[in-house]
C-alpha cells in the first residue's frame, strides 16, 4: 500500500449557478497533517518532492488535476486519501473502477449531497429532524411571511462556517441578502432557517466496516458516531471557522452525564440514520443545534470533516472536532487516521 494525499488545487465547477467557495490552500495544510502523521507510523505514503520539508505543507500532499494524480501514480501511488472537494466530473473519477484504492467519498454523492437545500428536504423527507428552511433565490429574494427573527442564512454550497451569518431582523436581512447574492463567493441562492436558542454539538459518523478500537478488530455493520463535541463561544451565535479559532479552544467532548440524555441520544440516532441514507464510505460530520425545549435538528451535514491534527511541531494545537471525539475512545490522531484508512474502498 502507498498512499498519496489530494488537495483541492482549484474551484469547484458551478453547480445550477450556485458556487462552493475554496478554502485558502485547498486542505494543504489538513493533507500535509495526514501524511506526516502516516510517515511516522510507518505507514508508506508517496509524497510530491523526495525530502519533504517538515514545515512547507505543499511537499506532502498532490493537487487533485489529472496531472497531480498522475504524478502520484508514477510514484508508486495505489491507494488515493480524498483529502479534497468532489463532484461530478472530477479528475479522480477517470481512476475508479480500477486497481487503485480511495479514503473518501464517491464524487456523485458528494456532488447531490453538497447542497444544503437538497441534503435537507431529503432528511426531511425521511423523518429526520431538520429545521423549517426556505431557499432563497437571486428572483425572489423577499422575507418569507412564515419566517420570524432572528434567522440564520447559509450558501447552499457552504464550507464550514463561512458564509454562516445570524440576522437579527428585516434591515439586516435586505443588507445581508443583497450583499450575497450579488456576491461571487456563493452564486445566486442561499437558504434561510430560524435562529435555535440551544446548545451545540457536533457529531463524526463513521462508515460501516472493520476497526480497530483498543487493540480488537471491531466489525461495524452499519455507521456509528464518535461520541458528540459541543461547541461554545459562539461569534454572534455562531461557531467560528476553525481557521481563525482553534477547535480546541472552543469544544469539548460531552460529559458522561450529558451523553445519557434523551435528547443526546435522539441526536446521535438521528445521524447515524443520516449516514444510513447517505451511504458514506468516510466519516462525515453532522451540527445539530437544540431548540428552546432541548430537541436537537440536524442543521449541517459535512461530508469532508476537517482532518487537521497535531502531528507536526509547529501545528499541536490543530486538533479537529472529530479528532477530539476520537479522543474520548481511546485513539489518537494516528488511530484515526489508520481506522479510515482501514475503510478504503475501490468500487
Amino acid at each position: 500500500m502507498l498512499v498519496a494525499i489530494l488537495y483541492q488545487a482549484e474551484k469547484p465547477p458551478l453547480k445550477n449557478g450556485v458556487q462552493k467557495p475554496m478554502k485558502p490552500g485547498g486542505y494543504v495544510d489538513s493533507g500535509a497533517d495526514i501524511a506526516f502523521e502516516l510517515m511516522q507510523n510507518n505507514v508508506k505514503v508517496v509524497t510530491p518532492v523526495n525530502d519533504p520539508d517538515i514545515t512547507t505543507d505543499s511537499d506532502w500532499v498532490f493537487p487533485d488535476t489529472k496531472d497531480g494524480i498522475l504524478k502520484a501514480i508514477e510514484k508508486g501511488a495505489n491507494v488515493f486519501w480524498l483529502n479534497t472537494i468532489l463532484y461530478n466530473g472530477h479528475p479522480i473519477e477517470k481512476f475508479i473502477g480500477g486497481t487503485f484504492k480511495f479514503v473518501g467519498q464517491q464524487p456523485k454523492m458528494v456532488d447531490t449531497y453538497d447542497d444544503k437545500w437538497e441534503t435537507n428536504t431529503f432528511l426531511s423527507e425521511n423523518g429526520l429532524p431538520i429545521p423549517k428552511a426556505f431557499l432563497i433565490t437571486t428572483a425572489d429574494s423577499s422575507i418569507p411571511k412564515e419566517i420570524t427573527f432572528p434567522l440564520v442564512m447559509k450558501p447552499l454550497r457552504g464550507r464550514g462556517s463561512q458564509g454562516v451569518f445570524k440576522i437579527q431582523n428585516k434591515a439586516a436581512y435586505n443588507e445581508k441578502i443583497t450583499s450575497i447574492l450579488e456576491g461571487e463567493h456563493f452564486g445566486n441562492a442561499v437558504y434561510i432557517e430560524p435562529f435555535l436558542k440551544g446548545q451545540e454539538i457536533t457529531i463524526t459518523v463513521m462508515p460501516q466496516g472493520t476497526y480497530l478500537i483498543k487493540g480488537k478488530k471491531v466489525e461495524k455493520k452499519s455507521p456509528w458516531c464518535l461520541p458528540p463535541v459541543k461547541r461554545y463561544n459562539h461569534e454572534n451565535g455562531i461557531a467560528p471557522y476553525n481557521g481563525n479559532v482553534a477547535v480546541m479552544d472552543n469544544s469539548k467532548v460531552l460529559t458522561k452525564q450529558e451523553l445519557s440524555s434523551k435528547s443526546i441520544k435522539k441526536a446521535i440516532l438521528a445521524c447515524n440514520a443520516t449516514a444510513d441514507l447517505l451511504s458514506i464510505k468516510a466519516p462525515i460530520r453532522i451540527d445539530c443545534r437544540a431548540d428552546e425545549v432541548g430537541k436537537y435538528y440536524l442543521f449541517d451535514v459535512n461530508l469532508k470533516p476537517n482532518m487537521t491534527g497535531p502531528s507536526r511541531g509547529h501545528r499541536k494545537n490543530q486538533d479537529s472536532l472529530s479528532l477530539l471525539a476520537a479522543r474520548a475512545i481511546g485513539w489518537n490522531y494516528f488511530d484515526l487516521l489508520n481506522n479510515i484508512l482501514m475503510q478504503s474502498w475501490n468500487k
